[in-house]
């Protein structure tokens, strides 16, 4: 399956369920694996054939930017939607992970897959 990838995107977000989250903007990476439309770009050369990438990096910064999250699901389903109904994706993965907010713990995240219906 061919693919844009997007890795370690950082995204300030309100996000959590405790109530010193809910206050304080935390990191999130985010990790994408975006299904392509087609294979007509490889013979076209042209974005407009593909999936912009730099198009999705800002509409996911105004996502996290825009709401409160109280789970780091609710956050990756809401950027595996955008991806599939904005720039019409067949699939995505989606890995979405706060960071350093556990002793010990690098990150701590979650991934999912979505398609198209």
């Amino acid at each position: 399956m061919d693919s844009i990838l997007i890795r370690d995107l950082r995204v300030e977000a309100l996000i959590g369920i405790h109530k010193r989250e809910r206050h304080v903007q935390q990191t999130v990476s985010i990790d994408l694996d975006i299904g392509l439309p087609g294979d007509t770009v490889f013979s076209s050369d042209r974005v407009s054939d593909t999936i912009d990438y730099e198009q999705v990096v800002l509409k996911i910064r105004a996502l996290a930017a825009t709401g409160q999250f109280r789970l780091v699901e609710t956050l990756a389903d809401r950027i595996a939607r955008l991806l599939l109904e904005d720039f019409s994706a067949p699939w995505v993965r989606v890995s979405a992970s706060k960071i350093g907010i556990l002793a010990n713990v690098r990150l701590v995240g979650v991934s999912i897959e979505r398609r198209r219906p």
